[in-house]
C-alpha cells in the first residue's frame, strides 16, 4: 500500500529535481535589460491549501498571493520548495530573499526576521480518529500529539504540557503525522485550522475527524519574512499586498482556496 506521506513527498521530489535541472543549464541566457527583478522565495510545499504541488508545480494561496504582490510590485519569484527548517535557514542565510510559508509572526521569529504586515488569520485546530473521545486541548495530556517540528503547534503543546513532554513527536511534515494517527501511533495532530480541514477534505473517508478548542489556542496572523534589516524589500512587499487588498484580487485569492469561508 503507498502511504499518503509517500505520495506527497514522491512528487516534492520530482519538482526539486526539476529545479536543480532548470538552475543548472542557464550560462547562456542573458537577462534583457528591461527583465524585472526575479527574487527567490523559498516555502514548504507540503501544507495544503497554503503550499503545496499539482502537476508537478508549486502552487496554493500562499503562492498566488506572493505572485499578485509580485505583478503589482513590478517583481518576479523563483518559489523553491525547501521544506519548513530549510525555508527558514534560508532566509536567515540569504540563500534565499524571502519565504512565505504560513508563517506565524511570533515573538521568536520577529527575533530572527523581519516580517511584512499580515495576510492571513489561523488558529490551531486538532487532529483525531473518529472514536477518539477527545474534545478539547486539555484532553491530550498524556497522550501522543503529532506536530509539524518548529511550528507554532509545536510550541503549544511545549507551553501546555512542558518542554520536554514524552508524548510529543515532532514530523518533518504533516502527512507523516497523519500517517501515524491513521496507524495508531499518534493519538492526535495539532495544526493549522484550515490545514487540517484542508487534508480531510482532500483524504475523504478516512476516520479523522477535527476538534476545535478556541479557548485553548490564541489567533495568530501570517506574513511574508525576509532577513533582518531588509526594510527596502519589506516595504517592496507590503505596498504590494496593500494594493491587492485595495483593488479586489487578494479577495479573489480568498476565495478560490476558502470558498465556504
Amino acid at each position: 500500500m503507498i502511504k499518503f506521506k509517500d505520495m506527497a513527498k514522491a512528487v516534492l521530489a520530482v519538482v526539486t529535481v526539476a529545479a536543480l535541472v532548470a538552475c543548472g543549464g542557464g550560462k547562456e541566457d542573458v537577462a534583457q535589460p528591461d527583465a524585472k527583478e526575479v527574487l527567490t522565495v523559498g516555502t514548504e510545499a507540503g501544507y495544503p491549501p497554503f503550499e503545496m504541488i499539482e502537476g508537478g508545480e508549486i502552487v496554493g494561496f500562499d503562492i498566488d498571493i506572493i505572485k499578485a504582490i509580485a505583478e503589482e510590485s513590478d517583481f518576479a519569484v523563483d518559489v523553491q520548495h525547501l521544506g519548513w527548517e530549510g525555508t527558514l535557514e534560508g532566509v536567515e542565510k540569504g540563500k534565499v530573499d524571502l519565504a512565505i510559508a504560513a508563517i506565524s509572526k511570533d515573538s521568536e521569529r520577529e527575533k530572527r526576521f523581519d516580517f511584512s504586515d499580515s495576510y492571513f488569520e489561523a488558529i490551531q485546530m486538532i487532529l483525531v480518529r473518529e472514536d477518539s473521545t477527545v474534545t478539547s486541548f486539555t484532553e491530550l495530556e498524556g497522550k501522543n500529539i503529532g506536530v509539524q517540528g518548529g511550528t507554532t503547534a509545536d510550541g503549544s503543546v511545549q507551553e501546555k504540557f512542558g518542554k520536554t513532554y514524552q508524548g510529543l513527536k515532532a514530523y518533518e511534515d504533516i502527512p507523516s503525522a497523519i500517517d501515524d494517527l491513521l496507524n495508531g501511533r499518534l493519538d492526535a495532530i495539532v495544526a493549522d485550522d484550515f490545514v487540517i480541514k484542508e487534508f480531510i477534505k482532500k483524504m475523504g473517508d478516512q476516520g479523522l475527524k477535527p476538534v476545535e478548542d478556541p479557548q485553548a489556542f490564541s489567533p495568530e496572523f501570517f506574513g511574508v519574512i525576509a532577513q533582518k534589516g531588509n526594510s527596502e524589500l519589506l516595504t517592496k512587499i507590503n505596498d504590494g499586498l496593500k494594493k491587492i487588498q485595495e483593488n479586489g484580487k487578494y479577495d479573489e485569492i480568498y476565495k478560490k482556496y476558502f470558498p465556504e469561508e
